[in-house]
């Protein structure tokens, strides 16, 4: 249709991310979000959360579905972390660490939908205890970001590497840690688990090199292996 925007570009955004850092402009997207605190490896909270949000997602694409709607695929599951001590996150004292989760909705996600999708599950699920889920959209701007190759246990490299290359390139970090898990959590072998690592950032005040966004490499940066 004439005038119409284009989508986001996901293979750039995440389906093809390289293993070298680069540059990326990400648009305010729709998420569910849900909020904890505590070591995702061993938390319930963080397990529970998981759940709910697929749960409420699937949900909602069996009622588009009904509607004659039949593009609304869950996307990745993704994780915003920090610490109120930012030292807990790179030293991995993950009791410490707070998170939000998030899953990708379609335009044809809103409030109304949510809340019959929440009572739906509910029904469903004879009653069970859903964490809170809210429908928000998530803007981060220009961001550096890299595919981790490996367990998350051995993401610290990378993450090192990821924060090198935006201060060799003439910016900040300014947001929180951001993780995509192209491949999903818990299965398969975890020396091939793909993720993509994200940290929004912002110009420094003096900058005179900056690559080229969207797609764009690091030179002949290595990438290291992984947390």
């Amino acid at each position: 249709m004439a005038g119409r925007k284009p989508g986001p570009d996901w293979n750039t955004l995440m389906l093809k991310v390289p293993r070298e850092p680069v540059l990326v402009k990400v648009p305010a997207l729709k998420y569910l979000m849900t909020d904890g605190q505590g070591d995702p490896a061993k938390s319930a909270a963080f397990r529970d959360a998981i759940g709910a949000l697929y749960g409420l997602a699937y949900t909602m694409r069996f009622i588009l579905k009904a509607r004659g709607v039949n593009k609304a695929v869950p996307m990745p599951l993704e994780g915003l972390f920090w610490a109120d001590d930012m030292s807990a996150f790179m030293k991995a004292r993950r009791g410490e660490w707070k998170w939000t989760l998030m899953l990708l909705q379609p335009a044809a996600v809103d409030a109304k939908l949510l809340k019959a999708a929440r009572a739906e599950l509910v029904r469903r699920k004879k009653n069970v205890s859903l964490p809170a889920v809210r429908l928000a959209r998530f803007a981060e701007g220009t961001c550096a970001q890299v595919l981790h190759l490996g367990s998350y246990a051995a993401e610290r490299p990378t993450i090192a590497g990821l924060h090198r290359f935006i201060e060799e390139s003439g910016y900040l970090r300014a947001g929180k840690h951001h993780e995509i898990y192209i491949s999903i959590p818990g299965r398969g072998e975890p020396a091939k688990m793909k993720t993509v690592i994200r940290q929004p950032v912002r110009k420094a005040a003096a900058t005179t090199r900056r690559p080229a966004v969207s797609g764009r490499r690091a030179g002949s940066r290595s990438r290291p292996a992984a947390r």
